[in-house]
């Protein structure tokens, strides 16, 4: 694997470096401001209420830079069902949006909302959670000085990557199919299969039209740098349990992405996949245990 494709974005210039080392992870002021909007997720209920951010004029600054740079990304990188649903989402230029205004627009077209996170969610809660229509969602922004990538989750990459989704009922239904596949499994073994069929196809999934294939999966449309970036990685086409003996890194460009015909072809595997799912499944796959990069 080549340095390029295991390392991430630490610098506004595109510069290359370990997780660690993107300001992000090193700025005491912005960790402080990150660990403040994170706290009220701390024993946080699924879907109970929760109090809307005063963001600040920097933050505000940070979504404009981003939303300018996005816009045209989407246009040339991704997929059809991505730009429909984008016009659908009406995501805001001049602002951060809060949650409960997402939640509003996605609960009218396909019944969901947002529910609160402060970081990485257990694949039990966040995967079961999709069942019932809530998307674990943070409120942070991302660091300023590096804004248009991210080494982990943050308002941007929800609203952008999965406030899109979630728009669209097709897609949203994929998320629910996902979750009551979840609810379905007790296994630790059973829920990593699944968080790893979730990752290679609604955060990292490609869809092939015309030829080439284009951006679908929410981590994609949230990263201005990542969203081409197959152009230079290996792509496959689409076999969901390959993808689930595949490794992921959380913070970092994916060096393998799986391509899905067209959104038929994603549905009818993720549907066939998710139908027949249970622990004996996950355990006769024998995946070796894998090591994501949480660098």
């Amino acid at each position: 694997m080549s340095t390029a494709r295991s390392h991430t974005p630490v610098s506004a210039d595109g510069r290359l470096g370990g997780p660690s080392q993107h300001p992000g992870r090193r700025d005491p002021a912005y960790l402080r401001r990150r660990a403040a909007l994170a706290a009220p997720a701390d024993g946080h209920r699924v879907g109970a209420p929760y109090a809307s951010v005063d963001y600040t004029e920097a933050e505000h600054r940070t979504w404009r830079v981003v939303h300018e740079a996005l816009g045209p990304a989407h246009r040339a990188h991704a997929c059809r069902t991505v730009l429909d649903a984008g016009e659908d989402a009406a995501i805001p230029a001049a602002r951060i949006p809060q949650h409960a205004e997402v939640s509003a627009r996605l609960t009218a077209r396909t019944g969901f909302a947002f529910t609160l996170a402060g970081g990485v969610v257990p694949n039990e809660r966040f995967l079961g959670a999709m069942e019932y229509g809530y998307f674990h969602a943070v409120q942070f922004v991302r660091h300023p000085a590096v804004p248009l990538y991210t080494p982990e989750p943050d308002v941007l990459h929800d609203v952008f990557g999965h406030g899109i989704h979630l728009s669209d009922p097709r897609v949203a239904h994929l998320y629910r199919l996902i979750g009551e596949a979840a609810n379905h499994v007790r296994t630790e073994e059973a829920l990593d299969v699944l968080s790893r069929v979730y990752w290679f196809t609604l955060e990292y999934g490609l869809i092939t039209e015309s030829g080439t294939p284009k951006a679908f999966g929410a981590a994609l449309l949230s990263s201005y740098g990542e969203i081409a970036a197959h152009d230079s990685r290996e792509v496959r086409e689409l076999d969901i349990r390959a993808a689930a003996g595949t490794a992921y890194r959380i913070s970092g460009y994916q060096p393998v992405l799986y391509a899905a015909r067209s959104m038929e072809h994603l549905e009818d595997l993720l549907g066939a996949f998710c139908a027949d799912f249970d622990d004996d499944i996950a355990q006769r796959l024998r995946l070796p245990t894998l090591s994501r990069d949480r660098a």
